[in-house]
């Protein structure tokens, strides 16, 4: 739901790629595999990684058609002192490249074989948004459920672990830890804003190809583009659920949320059969979210304490522009309610019902936005479906995955964190990783 802002130099021009020997090195093998990525992604990789192991290239660097303005219009930014410092850890070898929708994560071993990662995300126009490069995050090998547990034992951290395959009447339970404990979600919450939206359009009270219209009101911060739009750009249904799903679009869910009402995403959460809907009762649009948590202290006080009616008269208060920036996010608020709160046995309830959504949408348009962005590289020779969505606030990190391989078995699995600072949590990277080392253990298929 928040994104963080890195830093983001250039180089002047795309780097020569060697040609690949006939056994190649991990090295060579990783860098052929960035060179063939010819998507916006894979060209913006490639062109960075050009800046960090290629020739100098001074102070004259062309900038155009590269980033998003707001990150060049940044005040203080240098690109050419970041440059100058990320080069100094150098000179860099590419180990890994791995690319995901419209994110990318690439491998740097320096000297000492220190490894640093560079992580870009890039917006619907393939220009980068959010580039860092940091100490890589190690996540261990897991074998089993206990080797999950103890990796994710960290010191003021809260966490909760579900794993489960469907069946035809229900699920069996493979691993749960603190799965019935209500935690705050972020993002997962546009889980049940596309549930709202599919059932719209199967009432036949809205099309795809209708539209949404930006407006001011109706804005709000990273992640995603769409707050960037100017006001009175109109732009269909199914485009925006896609960037809500895929990109985590915090405006797009804001804008569909307009579109739909308040009850219908809260009856979606009945429908969904989430354990206690009065946990979000009223259902708060993202912007709400920052201007609770973030913005008027006594507001977020009587939110705190208030009951239901209290809550949807606050939220009539602050129908307004967005007050708050992402400067302004610090400590959590989700020890004031400020969230959407579930646990993971709802997660699991409506993945499954965005699934049987699918099943009766005949447009294909359910599926292909709930498998635009599967969150890590999937070895599509055994997964055939990949849902995926993250949530991420200050002290809030989860992760949560459906798949279905070919055997026809169908999958979920959830983590979550919670702590009372951001620090505690990171930015992910660990969490991601952890769930990536499970679905590729085979784990899940025990």
């Amino acid at each position: 739901m928040i994104e963080s802002a890195g830093s983001v130099p250039s180089v002047p021009s795309v780097p020569s790629i060697p040609s690949t020997p006939s056994v190649p090195s991990v090295p060579s093998a990783a860098l052929a595999a960035l060179a063939a990525d010819a998507s916006p992604r894979g060209d913006a990789a490639l062109w960075v990684v050009g800046l960090l192991t290629g020739p100098e290239t001074g102070q004259d660097v062309d900038l155009a058609g590269r980033f998003v303005p707001s990150v060049t219009a940044r005040p203080g930014w240098d690109f050419a002192a970041t440059l100058a410092g990320w080069r100094a850890k150098g000179p860099f070898t590419v180990v890994s490249y791995q690319p995901v929708a419209h994110k990318a994560w690439v491998t740097l071993s320096g000297p000492e074989e220190q490894r640093q990662t560079l992580s870009l995300t890039l917006d619907s126009d393939g220009l980068i948004r959010v580039l860092t490069l940091q100490p890589e995050v190690v996540t261990p090998e897991i074998r089993t459920w206990d080797e999950l547990e103890q990796a994710l034992r960290t010191p003021g951290v809260e966490h909760s672990v579900l794993a489960a395959r469907l069946t035809a009447d229900g699920y069996d339970v493979l691993h749960a830890s603190a799965a019935d404990r209500p935690m705050p979600s972020a993002s997962v919450n546009k889980l049940y804003l596309m549930r709202a939206l599919a059932h719209a359009v199967e009432r036949g009270e809205l099309t795809w190809d209708d539209e949404v219209t930006v407006r001011t009101e109706l804005r709000s911060l990273p992640t995603g583009d769409m707050q960037d739009l100017p006001d009175g750009t109109r732009l269909p249904v199914r485009g925006t659920a896609q960037k809500m799903i895929a990109m985590s679009d915090n405006t797009a869910a804001d804008l569909l949320l307009d579109r739909l009402g308040r009850r219908a995403a809260e009856q979606a959460v009945a429908d969904s059969g989430h354990h206690d809907p009065a946990l979000l009762r009223p259902f708060p649009s993202s912007r709400d979210i920052f201007e609770l948590g973030w913005g008027e202290p006594e507001v977020r006080k009587r939110w705190a304490t208030g009951d239901e009616g209290t809550r949807r008269a606050l939220l009539d208060g602050i129908d307004r522009p967005l007050t708050v920036r992402l400067s302004d996010l610090g400590e959590s608020a989700h020890q004031f309610g400020v969230d959407w709160f579930m646990n993971a046995y709802d997660v699991l309830h409506v993945l499954r019902g965005l699934v049987a959504d699918s099943e009766r949408d005949a447009t294909g348009t359910v599926e292909q936005i709930m498998t635009a962005n599967p969150g890590i590289v999937v070895d599509s020779g055994r997964w055939t479906r990949a849902y995926f969505k993250a949530g991420s606030l200050p002290g809030v990190m989860m992760f949560c995955w459906l798949l279905s391989d070919r055997s026809g078995d169908t999958y979920v699995l959830v983590l979550r964190q919670r702590a009372d600072e951001q620090k505690s949590v990171g930015d992910g990277l660990f969490l991601r990783g952890l769930g990536a080392r499970v679905i590729e253990s085979g784990m899940l298929g025990r």
